[in-house]
Formats: C-alpha cells, structure tokens, sequence
C-alpha cells in the first residue's frame, strides 16, 4: 500500500506526519510513504530520516488583499502553483497511491485537488480551531476530516464529516527525563526554569520581549530559549551585552531544539512561553505543563488567537495577546504564577486533560482499517 502525505511544508505539518508514520508502521511495516509539497530543507531532512521518501513542488500562496506588491507576488505564485499542478500531476500519475493524508495548507492544494480528479481517497487534518481557504476547499471531498481542537471550538466543517482526535505528537516528546535535561543543557540548580518557544523557526517580537527583560529574568529564574536559527547570533550577541557573568549562566540559547533536546526541556521546564500553532499547544499539553501562550497576530483567520483561547477556556494556559504584551507586564505576570504554586499546578492537571496524546495511534489504526478492511 502507497500513502502519500502532503501539506505546506512548516514544522507544524511535519511532526504531525511524522508521528502518524512511525504509528503505522507499528501496524502495517510494509507499507511505503511519500511527501509531495514545497521544498523545505529541515522538513526534508526530518521526513527522509524516517523512511518518507520526498518529492518536491512549487507552491505559492495567493494574497486577499490589494497593492501593487501583492499583485506581482500573486502574478508569480500564480505562475508557480500551475507548475506545482504540472509536477503533483506526474507524481501521483506514477506513483497512484491508495490514500492522499493532507494536512492542508497551501502547499497541499495542488495534490488534495488532482487526487480527487484521480479518485484517490483523501482525508484532511486540520490542526486549527479556524481552517484556511485551502482546508476548507479540501474539506468538501475529504472523506473524513479530522480536527485537533474540540468540536465547540472549531469552525466552519460539517458535523458529519468531523472526528475530533487531537493534533498528532511523537509520542518521544513525553518521554523526557529531568536528570538527562541537566546534563544536556548544563543547568544550574535553585531556580524555577522557563521554556521560551517561538514555534519552529523563533520569534523576533519574543526574542526582543525576554532580552528587554534578561537581567531581572535571570536574576528569579533560568531561562532556556529557542530563538529560531536565524535570529540565534543577534539574540546571543545582545544577551552577552545585557547580562555579564555569573548571571548569563542561567540563559541558555539554542536556535533550535532537536526531538532530544525538546523532549528534556518539556520535561524539566516549569513554565512555558509559546506561541500559539497547533503543534506547540497539543505538545506542551501531553507533557502537562503550564503555559503562557503569546497568538501570533498576523496569523491567518487569528486561528493562532483561537487555538490560544480554546486552551485558555479549558483552564490548560493563560493567554497574552501581542496588544497587551509589555516587558513590565510579562514580568509582573511570571512573578504572579510563580508566587502562587497551586495555580501552576492546576493548570498542569488541566494541560494534561486537555491533550490528547494519542491522535496518531487513533488516525493511523483508521487509515489501515479503511485501506484494509
């Protein structure tokens, strides 16, 4: 049996990918896979090491607003998107698998659409609680549509068509260790420890956030921080600047945590600061850990700003918005939760309420029934 996943290429579509992979070969080992969507080295790299073999297209993403910018970007992607069509076409022409997984997006359009002009069965996953156009074009010959979010908190799709699952983790994100974590990032002992996620490639606006306030931080608490790669250098730079020794011993910079790096840190962090994708809310939940999550505001239809509080709602985080987000009030706001131990600790028991930890185990058991059986 042949499964093709596609999706736009972003962290949060590959680790759901890759963790519905390794459940099914748990089931069915002699099944194949494959990846058909844009180029994304990262992704690339993480998908191959687990046996997907990668094909790559052009994809592009149409703008819904106006500007003599916008209309030669939309004259180019235009021009990429009926490339990609052209390229999907002859992939799924010689490989026509049994099943096309989307994760929508729009480096998904392509291959969901040509797979239903080839009557390849499609299922969709949408990791938000509001999908994009994309997703909801897709959704109308989806055969199922799974969803991360519960079913009051997520818009647009038909009833019948939904089932309600999680957003799919690898299940080695829960497995951490505390004494491992230590070691790996040399941490020191007697201080609370906060992990800042920026999603997976960082965020400037939450990089500017913490070095504002990197001195009175390190003075409560360790930090440990992904800055994304290409903001690693300037954030490391400014934090040298701002704090001198002992007290940059507490920061712990790294551009990008790897599945054994964030494993450890989700493990033996106290408090964590994130953005808000589908993919950090659901593995910060199953490892049951407070959070502090901080939307991003250009994210399309605010779905970063609805999955937030769609958490928030269920008791598993607290929500800051960018509008009401100063230096001074994020610092007063951790001092509050850490001064006040029981409330961390409720928000834990709910974050672990709220996870649903085996999404991939449930969406591939009801990929191998429908091929098989």
């Amino acid at each position: 049996m042949r499964i093709v996943f596609t999706g736009g290429g972003t962290g949060g579509h590959i680790f759901p990918i890759i963790a519905i992979v390794r459940e099914l070969k748990k089931i069915r080992p002699d099944f194949r896979f494959y990846f058909i969507g844009p180029k994304d080295k990262l992704g690339s790299l993480l998908l191959s090491q687990e046996g997907i073999k990668v094909k790559h297209i052009l994809a592009g993403k149409i703008r819904r607003y106006w500007g003599f910018r916008a209309f030669f970007q939309n004259l180019f992607d235009i021009f990429k998107i009926a490339i990609g069509f052209l390229q999907s076409f002859f992939y799924l022409f010689f490989l026509f698998p049994d099943l096309v997984f989307s994760k929508g997006g729009y480096g998904a359009f392509a291959t969901s659409l040509l797979s239903r002009i080839f009557l390849i069965p499609v299922i969709l996953h949408e990791s938000d609680a509001s999908p994009g156009l994309v997703n909801k074009l897709i959704s109308k010959f989806a055969l199922e549509v799974f969803v991360s979010f519960p079913l009051e908190s997520t818009e647009y799709f038909p009833p019948r068509k939904i089932i309600s699952v999680g957003n799919p983790i690898r299940k080695k994100i829960t497995e951490g260790a505390k004494e491992e974590a230590k070691k790996l990032f040399e941490l020191k002992e007697g201080k609370p420890i906060i992990l800042i996620l920026g999603g997976s490639q960082g965020s400037q606006r939450i990089n500017n956030l913490i070095i504002n306030i990197l001195p009175q931080l390190l003075n409560n608490f360790q930090v440990l921080h992904q800055t994304g790669a290409k903001n690693f250098n300037q954030t490391k730079a400014e934090a040298g600047v701002m704090v001198q020794k002992p007290l940059i011993n507490y920061y712990h910079p790294y551009p990008f945590l790897n599945e054994t790096e964030i494993k450890h840190a989700l493990k033996i962090a106290d408090l964590i600061v994130s953005r808000a994708g589908s993919g950090s809310i659901f593995e910060i939940t199953a490892c049951g850990k407070p959070s502090i999550l901080i939307p991003l505001p250009e994210s399309a239809q605010n779905h970063q700003i609805k999955n937030a509080y769609a958490c928030q709602k269920a008791g598993a985080c607290v929500v800051i918005e960018e509008k009401n987000l100063t230096s001074h009030f994020f610092f007063e706001k951790l001092k509050y939760f850490f001064s006040r131990p029981e409330q961390l600790k409720k928000m834990a028991i709910s974050a672990e309420n709220f996870s649903r930890p085996k999404a991939a185990e449930i969406i591939a058991g009801y990929i191998v029934e429908y091929l098989l059986y």
